[in-house]
């Protein structure tokens, strides 16, 4: 019963908000319109259709707005007005009892809440739809007290989100059987996508670990802070770690009167996130503001505080040389060689013509050029190309459209910060280094040396190597030889035979010839 009621009210928040209009627009059956239209008498549809998306997901509840904040990282398949609306969204959710985390965080650890930490603030700093923080002292197993911050996941969240979920795959199933455009966007592929995501998402020791990887890669780079994980008081549902003091990064004013070198700030980002992604391959998938602080702790001033790693992204070595290959010839407007490199990656039918696609790129990515560099979009052309890239059937790499939205949110805060940010010559030279050394000699040396212990061993080794393997093919001949001698007796013995056998019947008829001559003489 409470399975029907919440599809219930599903529906009819789908058709209050206008929503069959967005879904069913190439749907032609009468009596569905006519059906939405007594249900939501009255309704207004004056509001942009993102916005009308957007309202509906927040009224729907916490899960909906998840799969919002998921969506909109596919703007691959959204059209770019609902994509930067969804974008928008943020949890707004009420906090949980104290009680009901601290028995929580008992249950996990099966100790009680004094015997773990010195204090714990009941009140909580942070709350969203899937967890929230409070603030704590933590004693370590050397007696030794830290200012940490406590993520407890929200009770219950498991059989919530397993509901929810079996009421959006039948909705994605119906929605695609109704609609030759609602098809398109694969809604039930977007819905298999967000289930595995909020899944994982549900495992706070996976979201430490993601933590724990940015920590070891950012360490020494002098641009970031990232807390530190107390692996001792972790769970999938409580997340123990270093509490960090900064500024939201959205306070610019307040930054600024620190003392805070803002544009310097908005290179640095800028620096940080081409540096996840290029020489990582590993990067924080969700850097919007609300993730972001700024310490100004005279040890660490002005650096960035990264927090929330529930979505991070990760690039394969061939992704990367294929971004590596793509940006060059960007940058060469070669275009032509970015159509070959979609075709041969196999990102399009190997039937597209270059000539097509190469001019489809042109039309994208030229006007570009010809404007000056401090009004060029990263994001944007990435976003056109994606659009582009539907009529011919690219077939979108999930981790790179996250890496695009992601993007997105660097330049949007870049922009913030210092409005006249350039983010592409701020790139450029960092892509040009990372370039040339992925395809250069730098690469070449760096691969010979991190073989080179594996060469170390196999150098001693290779005339004895050599020697078995010189012996291994002289037995083989040998016993090949062998068989030959054989099979080459074998044939002897027997045209011996048939020479002798020959020769002796020729004897005998000769033998017989002259006894029949005596006898007849």
């Amino acid at each position: 019963m409470s399975r029907l009621l919440r599809g219930v009210t599903i529906l009819w928040v789908v058709f209050r908000y206008g929503l069959d209009e967005l879904v069913l627009s190439g749907f032609k059956h009468p009596s569905l319109r006519l059906l939405s239209r007594v249900l939501t008498i009255g309704r207004r549809l004056d509001s942009p259709r993102g916005v009308r998306l957007r309202e509906a997901l927040e009224r729907l509840g916490p899960i909906f707005v998840k799969f919002g904040q998921v969506l909109s990282t596919r703007s691959d398949l959204l059209p770019p007005d609902v994509a930067v609306e969804l974008a928008k969204l943020q949890d707004r959710v009420p906090p949980f009892a104290s009680s009901v985390a601290v028995a929580t965080i008992e249950r996990s650890f099966q100790r009680p809440l004094a015997d773990i930490f010195v204090s714990f603030e009941q009140t909580p700093v942070a709350s969203a739809s899937i967890a929230q923080v409070h603030f704590a002292v933590l004693r370590d197993r050397n007696g030794l007290e830290h200012d940490v911050a406590v993520k407890v996941l929200r009770p219950g969240m498991l059989a919530v989100i397993d509901k929810d979920l079996q009421l959006m795959h039948m909705m994605a199933r119906w929605v695609e059987s109704l609609s030759a455009e609602a098809k398109r966007l694969k809604p039930r592929q977007v819905i298999a996508e967000f289930d595995t995501y909020l899944h994982d998402e549900l495992d706070l020791i996976r979201e430490a670990a993601n933590a724990a990887q940015l920590r070891r890669n950012m360490d020494g780079l002098n641009l970031v802070l990232i807390p530190e994980i107390h692996w001792d008081f972790c769970h999938p549902q409580v997340m123990v770690m270093e509490r960090m003091k900064g500024i939201p990064i959205s306070q610019v004013d307040r930054l600024r009167e620190a003392g805070v070198d803002i544009p310097q700030l908005a290179r640095d980002g800028v620096t940080l996130f081409f540096t996840q992604v290029f020489r990582d391959g590993f990067f924080h998938g969700d850097m919007h503001p609300g993730n972001i602080q700024v310490s100004l702790d005279a040890k660490s001033f002005g650096r960035y505080i990264s927090l929330d790693f529930g979505i991070v992204g990760t690039l394969t070595e061939f992704d990367k040389e294929y971004l590596a290959q793509n940006f060059t010839a960007f940058f060469r407007r070669d275009y032509k060689r970015v159509a070959q490199l979609h075709i041969e990656s196999g990102w399009v039918p190997a039937t597209t013509r270059v000539e097509e696609l190469e001019s489809a790129i042109r039309s994208v990515c030229e006007p570009y050029f010809d404007r000056p560099l401090k009004e060029i979009s990263l994001g944007m052309v990435l976003m056109r190309l994606f659009q582009t890239s539907r009529r011919f059937q690219v077939e979108i790499q999930p981790q790179l459209v996250l890496l695009q939205k992601t993007l997105l949110n660097i330049e949007g805060l870049g922009r913030q910060l210092d409005p006249n940010l350039d983010l592409w010559s701020t790139a450029k030279p960092f892509l040009e280094k990372w370039m040339l050394e992925q395809m250069g000699p730098q690469r070449l040396w760096r691969e010979l040396r991190n073989e080179a212990p594996t060469y170390a061993k196999l150098l001693p080794e290779l005339p004895r190597l050599f020697y078995r393997f010189l012996q291994h093919n002289n037995d083989d001949q040998s016993k090949a030889l062998q068989e030959l001698i054989k099979a080459q007796q074998r044939t002897n013995s027997l045209l011996q035979g048939l020479i002798y056998g020959g020769v002796g019947f020729v004897l005998g008829l000769l033998v017989m010839q002259v006894v029949v001559r005596i006898r007849f003489y």
